[in-house]
């Protein structure tokens, strides 16, 4: 049956009220702008400028970071026998100061005696050597030794299973060489002997990007070189590797390392760190870092927003900058955050949130209304670019956060917002 235009346009005009009426009591409930002030007053984690563990001044600098050299003979010493609590000690010491390390495990340190395990060095077809570099007698490994190879893939498959979801560790450093700066440039450098030959390189490499999944690794710009596999292989550039530069900002850095940067990738900052080490190449490399115009006439930030570095080791400022200097340096490397909107209703709230940094942050950090996460993280936003965030949870301003499981107890995400 046919139904009546009258009955027809009553059910019209019903349908259009009841329709009414639910988006009124919809819109009831709609995301409304929220007031919301913050400042950035501290560097952020995982940035800025870095002490080493061993300098006083760490535990009342305004850093977030603190670095330590190791020896893979630090904890191993006997065959399949790893003695983690010298590394135990370190990491405590470091998060107490509510600060987190950055490792680079070495076999090479001028004036040392190489970093191999005892019972590496007592096999009867190990042949290390002993040799001067910047003259002092320095023992360098035998890397025609396959015990010793494999027990330096051994040693971090070992370490990335018990380190690797620590949130004490920000970073780890690897390589070879003098200091793990993938270089020996004074004293004898032989690929296979007293260096590894091109095949154990990228090996190593692929190996260490198998295992370290969470904590995010770095190798030297000096891999550049012609004695490393990194300019040859192709395979190389996908693999998820950040870059340090121990000579920062030396006199020459734009003729000598840029070219480094630039064959080992210039754009890895967009998902692995970059850092590095003021220079010691000149006096001034260091006493100068911070200084309005640097050593050479480019000031800090400018460098730092370059290479979009996360933090740089700096360990003699203290005795050159105050506390202020180098928290603004500090303040100039990796990410910032400011919140450019913030609307919320009572069961559900919106951010949009900017990166304002010179970087992005390489851990996952959820931005919450009242303890309750977004499902999506602030990993990853470049610079200058937005992201929303949807958040089942209503709130007022005093209740938004950036939440991390990868600090340390007394660290803090900051963000900044200007909203009225």
């Amino acid at each position: 049956m046919k139904t009546p235009s009258r009955y027809r346009l009553a059910l019209l005009i019903v349908a259009h009220l009841a329709t009414a009426v639910f988006s009124s009591l919809l819109s009831a409930d709609d995301l409304r702008p929220q007031r919301l002030q913050s400042t950035i007053a501290n560097v952020q984690p995982m940035t800025g400028i870095v002490l080493w563990t061993t300098n006083d001044a760490a535990a009342t600098a305004p850093i977030q970071l603190e670095f330590a050299y190791l020896k893979y003979s630090d904890i191993v010493r006997d065959r399949g026998v790893y003695d983690w609590q010298p590394f135990e000690r370190l990491l405590n010491e470091v998060a107490a100061r509510k600060h987190q390390a950055i490792i680079r495990w070495h076999d090479t340190y001028v004036g040392e005696a190489a970093g191999v395990p005892t019972f590496i060095t007592t096999l009867p077809n190990y042949r290390g050597s002993t040799a001067k570099s910047e003259n002092e007698l320095t023992g360098f490994p035998d890397w025609s030794n396959d015990d010793w190879k494999a027990f330096v893939l051994e040693f971090y498959a070992r370490f990335s299973e018990k380190y690797d979801a620590d949130p004490r560790v920000a970073f780890v450093q690897v390589g070879f060489g003098l200091w793990a700066e993938y270089h020996i440039y004074d004293g004898p450098m032989k690929l296979g002997v007293t260096f590894p030959d091109k095949g154990f390189q990228l090996r190593f490499v692929k190996h260490l990007a198998a295992h370290l999944r969470e904590t995010p690794w770095m190798i030297s710009v000096d891999a550049a070189g012609d004695h490393t596999p990194f300019s040859e292989d192709s395979t190389v550039s996908r693999l998820q590797f950040g870059l340090f530069d121990d000579s920062f900002n030396h006199k020459r850095h734009s003729e000598e390392n840029e070219p480094n940067w630039r064959i080992l990738g210039l754009e890895r900052w967009k998902h692995s760190p970059a850092g590095g080490e003021f220079s010691f190449f000149a006096r001034k490399d260091q006493r100068e870092a911070l200084s309005p115009r640097g050593p050479y006439g480019t000031p800090f930030h400018q460098q730092a927003a370059r290479y979009h570095v996360s933090f740089i080791v700096g360990d003699e400022q203290p005795a050159f900058q105050s506390s202020d200097v180098i928290r603004n340096a500090g303040l100039a490397c990796g990410y910032q955050f400011q919140v450019k909107e913030f609307r919320s209703s009572t069961s559900a709230s919106e951010l949009l949130i900017e990166n304002v940094g010179t970087a992005p942050i390489y851990y996952d950090a959820f931005p919450a209304v009242g303890g309750v996460r977004s499902q999506t993280s602030l990993k990853g936003l470049l610079p200058g670019a937005s992201r929303r965030f949807r958040i089942a949870k209503g709130g007022g301003a005093s209740v938004v956060t950036i939440e991390c499981d990868r600090l340390v107890p007394g660290q803090k995400i900051g963000f900044k917002a200007d909203l009225p």
